[in-house]
């Protein structure tokens, strides 16, 4: 299997980003105070317009998120990059946001990864027979028909596995088994692992699934192969199966597993979508607000991102409907392929970066609808500064917090790291991860009471920061 070195790229790119998210978030009111003069009295004066944005969505448009998600992910189910499911979903998009109104809207195609999950079954023989629940990991490589068999090594972290020497891991399978920390501290085993694994001549590399809680339920993600190793199958496998063989091999037990795993990967075409409501003023200069459209093959995609694709797509909506025009354009985006590596972002920063001086600002939902919190938000300290006085606008919703974030959002870190501001949403995820990359992210994790609190405070906050008179600092 050919993996390019842009891919490689890309993904490690992603993953320093990913490590680092949980050591560099601070709230806001551990660090400096602010000090914008006039400007906090421009922000106060919107105090009326975020009343009208929330009372209508309370009102009016009371539950037609909600609604609008169930029926799309009713409709379409998951949706895995380079599918025709995802393509379909996305026309089916472009058409519910025309029946709006909102008719200024443009695709634009570029080359997706499209990996196949094929049969996959996990098998103990040693010391008893017993399945194990499994998922196998995005752009994984298969097994022989007749499956892989062979002894496990567990270890709880890559300092263990560095430590084995190589005729401890050779031939063997590999289980990692960390207890789960923080998503950023604990994803490097399931996106490295099986790299790591290799190179120490292990024949598959398993994970202890990337959450703190679970019934039995198996977490798949995306992982990269690292040049010049072999390319070995790799997957997660539940936490109780995880605690299970971890306390066989302490007791001296030999566990031995047969893997069998298929799966195809080549690439397809798909694209991004990108829908403005133009600016009255500055049409030119843009605040973009975004979710990705596409999710893993299990599940459903309605938490992840189902829920902050559709308070995306209700922005602009909501506006049209309250004749709400800021002086710069709202731009929403729905990317794709970001499950196996931020694609879509990647090629829409590459075909605009000319344009990236317009970007005043840009927001992404990727980390759950719950009950909105607030923003994290990346930028210099006079931009956190202003996001922060408009943030104490929703008080109200107790959506007033502001935390310190380098490299906000997943997609939008992408275009961030060029030195555009921007901020993803900051809600009560405490239990994002239990149903995150699972057969569990179903429309039973949605709720319409604060999803509905999510697109008005998502839509309050963009059109705010559209039409204030200053442009957000760099």
């Amino acid at each position: 299997m050919y993996v390019s070195l842009i891919e490689v790229i890309m993904f490690l790119v992603l993953l320093s980003r990913i490590e680092c998210v949980a050591l560099k978030r601070k709230t806001y009111s551990e660090l400096r105070s602010c000090n914008i003069g006039v400007v906090a009295d421009e922000i106060a004066s919107y105090d009326t317009v975020v009343k009208d944005i929330i009372d209508y969505v309370a009102g009016p448009f009371e539950g037609k998120t909600y609604d609008e998600l169930a029926k799309f992910v009713d409709k379409f189910g998951a949706r895995p990059s380079g599918s025709q499911v995802l393509e379909d979903s996305i026309d089916y998009m472009i058409q519910l946001t025309r029946d709006e109104g909102v008719t200024d809207i443009i695709t634009e195609e570029l080359e997706v990864p499209h990996w196949v999950r094929g049969d996959e079954v996990i098998t103990m023989l040693k010391p008893r027979v017993k399945n194990i629940a499994l998922l196998g990991l995005g752009r994984s490589v298969s097994t022989p028909d007749e499956g892989i068999t062979a002894e496990v090594i567990v270890v709880s972290n890559f300092e263990k596995l560095e430590a084995a020497t190589y005729e401890d891991v050779k031939g063997k399978i590999v289980l990692y088994d960390p207890i789960f920390t923080s998503y950023g501290e604990t994803v490097v085993y399931r996106s490295q692992g099986a790299t790591k694994a290799a190179e120490k001549g292990a024949v598959a590399a398993l994970v202890r699934s990337i959450t703190p809680f679970s019934i039995n339920s198996p977490h798949t993600g995306s992982q990269t192969y690292g040049g010049n190793v072999t390319q070995i199958p790799t997957a997660a496998i539940t936490i109780e199966d995880a605690d299970l063989i971890r306390r066989l091999y302490d007791r001296g037990e030999t566990v031995e597993l047969n893997i069998k795993m298929f799966s195809t990967y080549d690439t397809k075409v798909s694209r991004n979508t990108i829908i403005d409501l133009k600016g009255i003023e500055k049409p030119e200069k843009l605040v973009i607000v975004s979710g990705h459209i596409d999710s893993w093959d299990v599940g459903q995609g309605a938490m992840d991102d189902g829920g902050g694709l559709f308070i995306s797509w209700a922005a602009p909506v909501i506006l049209k409907r309250l004749n709400l025009r800021p002086r710069r354009t709202l731009r929403s985006i729905f990317w794709t392929a970001e499950e196996l590596g931020l694609v879509g972002a990647y090629a829409y920063e590459e075909k605009h970066r000319n344009e990236s001086s317009n970007i005043n600002f840009i927001m992404e939902s990727d980390e759950g609808t719950f009950a909105p919190r607030g923003l994290a938000v990346s930028g210099t300290q006079e931009a956190r500064c202003i996001i922060a006085e408009i943030l104490k606008l929703f008080e109200s919703i107790n959506a007033s917090t502001l935390v310190e974030d380098d490299s906000a959002g997943s997609d939008i870190a992408v275009i961030i790291k060029t030195g555009v501001p921007g901020a993803s949403l900051h809600n009560a995820n405490e239990r994002y991860f239990w149903f995150h990359h699972t057969e569990g992210d179903t429309m039973n994790v949605e709720d319409p009471e604060e999803l509905d609190l999510c697109t008005a405070f998502w839509t309050a906050v963009a059109y705010i920061i559209a039409d204030l008179s200053i442009d957000i600092p760099r």
